[in-house]
């Protein structure tokens, strides 16, 4: 089965005004949150670290919209994920507020925003490689889709802790901040099952709602 064509042009797009507008509302909501983040962030080189894919993700977004404009679910979930990485970034991990609000209430040891944001890290991500993998491979409506996702995400998830383990090993006692682990010697581990566990709900919880989003974008598209 041939993959969808990845670009809808403006003949085809049959999405109303509004929802055309989206990803522009979107993108600029994310920019001026993310300029806003960096006054008064609690350590800049963690806010660098942690907000730097943003700041590439946005422009190759912005760039390539019309080449390969992405689904309504996926501009809204992307978004999504640049804010909790805006905000972990502002404040560090282990110091966002709403985190510090939940750890109380549940009786938590540690703030819990970091196990949040990676399972954010597995549930964004795993609708965007569906979305690339329908849109340019024959795998749609196969079912490898959904395990070839899942591990595209723990696959990230791994090179995103190879990451964090090589700012501990160039910064030292000043990579704290990024790491996040919080005491936890097990930190690692609990990041990528959180965004195994992240990536497992996505699919199940929005498969069909991203296959009608899809098809919104591109009539062609049968899920």
């Amino acid at each position: 089965m041939s993959a969808i064509h990845p670009t809808a042009s403006p003949a085809q797009d049959a999405r109303p005004a509004s929802r055309r507008r989206l990803p522009a509302v979107l993108a600029f909501c994310v920019a001026a949150t993310l300029a806003v983040s960096a006054w008064g962030a609690e350590d800049p080189a963690t806010w660098l670290l942690e907000t730097v894919w943003v700041m590439v993700g946005l422009p190759l977004a912005i760039l390539l919209r019309r080449r390969f404009p992405l689904s309504g679910l996926l501009c809204g979930l992307l978004a999504a994920h640049a804010l909790v990485l805006i905000v972990g970034g502002h404040y560090t991990y282990a110091e966002v507020p709403a985190g510090d609000w939940v750890r109380d209430w549940l009786g938590l040891e540690r703030n819990p925003y970091d196990r949040f944001g990676h399972l954010v890290q597995g549930f964004v991500p795993a609708v965007l490689v569906r979305e690339l993998l329908v849109r340019t491979s024959p795998l749609r409506g196969s079912r490898w889709l959904a395990p070839l996702a899942v591990c595209a995400c723990l696959a990230f998830s791994a090179v995103f802790e190879m990451l964090e383990w090589m700012a501990a090993v160039i910064g030292g006692e000043a990579a704290d901040a990024f790491l996040g682990t919080q005491g936890d010697v097990w930190d690692t581990q609990w990041d990528m099952f959180c965004a195994l566990i992240g990536a497992l709900c996505s699919l199940m919880l929005l498969s069909r709602l991203h296959d009608r989003s899809l098809s919104r974008l591109t009539p062609s598209f049968k899920g």
